[in-house]
């Protein structure tokens, strides 16, 4: 056996205990976001406002001190713009959450046209994705008649689904490494 063998059966079912407790925990954050969906819309908001915050920190200071770089001027602007960004969603995260619910219905309306356009060119399953295609348009205008109600739910529901599938993907890859597998297999 190679010495890459024997540390992989080693470690094979190591730390199984942390990816479900990871696990666990991650899908009780979802189901939480699920059933109280207003208060995480605004943490989430704040989280988003925070990491703008300080990505434009960085940005700027990155922009200041990179004298002879090509980038300072984007970096200042975006550094600029992401730190105003990022205060509005803190000082304001209702502001940032109906931004954020615009953003999502624009991507559904633009995937829908895609999906559709797309669809027309399929020669087989071509109804599946014109389906979707309206699926995914009827969902942008819901959430588009629906601001801003729907900005004060949807980012939460949508973090809440996010962790509760995640948290109940690494409860299966912990229990699945418990009994000697890899936590998370990848094809070779």
């Amino acid at each position: 056996m190679t010495d890459m063998g024997r540390e992989h059966v080693a470690t094979t079912g190591a730390g199984w205990g942390w990816i479900i407790a990871y696990g666990v925990l991650s899908a009780l954050f979802g189901l939480a976001a699920l059933l109280w969906p207003f208060p995480a819309t605004i943490a989430a908001t704040f989280v988003i406002g925070i990491a703008f915050t300080v990505s434009g920190i960085f940005s700027l200071i990155a922009g200041l001190r990179g004298a002879g770089a090509e980038s300072r001027g984007y970096s200042i602007l975006l550094g600029v713009l992401s730190i105003v960004a990022g205060v509005i969603m803190i000082a304001r995260p209702l502001t940032g959450a109906i931004s954020l619910t615009i953003v999502v219905a624009a991507w559904l309306l633009l995937r829908g046209a895609l999906e559709i356009v797309l669809g027309f060119r399929m020669r087989r399953r071509r109804w599946l994705m014109l389906l979707l295609g309206v699926v995914n348009i009827l969902l942008a205008l819901l959430i588009i008649g629906t601001v801003p109600f729907s900005a004060l739910t949807l980012p939460g529901f949508i973090l809440g689904a996010s962790f509760l599938f995640g948290g109940v993907t690494a409860i299966m890859a912990g229990m699945d490494h418990r009994s000697g597998a890899s936590a998370f297999t990848f094809p070779d």
